[in-house]
């Protein structure tokens, strides 16, 4: 049997890829120390934190390696966490993936964390969280919460490592895992302190989405630096209108809140925390998710991921 041509190998290999990733919608703002965004023209604008200079994405050579730019991005959704649910605002992931011949693709995030997201204030703030309490040092707290911004507490879900398990054909049906997204969720009031976390880098929150309903496809090709052209060198797949789930996951207990953590135990008996898996959920409604590439990286072996940055580079604005 005749191998398949590289440009057809890529183009099944950009379907399969970015049908696999519509991923979660989250709550938060973007982590303080992630990279700022680049503003993209044309059919590149989804891609503002590819990490196109990462050196293995560098090295992709166009044959043994495939170097590709994944963007899934949700204005809305829902997460519950224990006993306490919350809608969620815009949401956007992006990462790097290294398609690999024979192997499973290497995934990088950009720097700062692959997810960034708006923020969701919990309801009831911390009156819903601790109060009323007849344990001194917590009443002493309901006491002092005499405004809104003394009671707001909002949660910001943060990448707590780089995606992994990525399942190319989990994407194209329904019911399977399609990779597994770890995150921490950073609860933010003046009481709380900051370092108050519900999951840690060692211990985070692992999602693991699986498509709901089907998307919708469309394909189109452009030039490097972003320009629509059904000639062009680069392909970008679109994915609209997908709804994901998981409800598999497990929560661990919030750690860090409060002087020394004295809050820890006040925080986890509100929100019903730890939670065991089947607990929780968390709903994404109607994401897009694009991804972009190469139209045919074999012709430009060993040269693939080089050009990719090049042409993201020659899109900024």
């Amino acid at each position: 049997m005749r191998p398949r041509p590289a440009s057809t190998r890529l183009r099944a290999g950009l379907l399969a890829t970015c049908t696999a990733l519509t991923v979660m919608g989250t709550v938060g703002p973007a982590a303080a120390d992630s990279a700022p965004a680049t503003r993209l023209g044309g059919q590149w604008a989804p891609f503002t934190r590819c990490p196109v200079d990462d050196p293995a994405m560098l090295a992709a050579d166009g044959r043994a390696e495939i170097a590709q730019c994944i963007a899934s991005h949700a204005a809305s959704g829902s997460i519950k966490l224990g006993s306490t649910e919350v809608a969620t605002g815009a949401s956007d992931l992006q990462i790097g993936v290294v398609q690999h011949t024979g192997g499973a693709p290497t995934l990088i995030a950009p720097a700062g964390g692959a997810l960034i997201a708006d923020s969701a204030d919990i309801p009831g703030g911390l009156l819903g969280l601790m109060c009323p309490s007849d344990i001194p040092v917590i009443g002493d707290i309901c006491r002092q919460i005499t405004n809104s911004t003394l009671n707001r507490v909002t949660a910001t879900v943060e990448s707590a490592g780089a995606p992994t398990d990525f399942n190319l054909t989990a994407g194209a049906t329904s019911g399977r895992p399609i990779i597994a997204l770890p995150v921490r969720v950073h609860l933010q009031n003046p009481f709380l302190g900051g370092s108050c976390y519900i999951g840690s880098a060692a211990h985070p929150i692992v999602l693991r989405p699986q498509n709901i309903t089907a998307p919708a496809l469309g394909i189109k090709r452009f030039d490097g630096d972003g320009t629509p052209n059904t000639a062009g060198v680069m392909n970008r797949l679109a994915l609209t209108g997908a709804s994901q789930t998981d409800t598999t996951f497990a929560v661990p207990g919030a750690s860090g809140c409060g002087l020394a953590g004295l809050l820890d135990w006040a925080v986890n008996l509100k929100t019903g925390l730890p939670s065991a898996a089947g607990r929780n959920s968390v709903v994404l409604d109607s994401a897009s998710t694009h991804l972009a590439g190469l139209n045919a990286p074999g012709t430009v072996v060993p040269n693939d991921g080089k050009l990719l940055s090049q042409y993201w580079h020659s899109a900024a604005r």
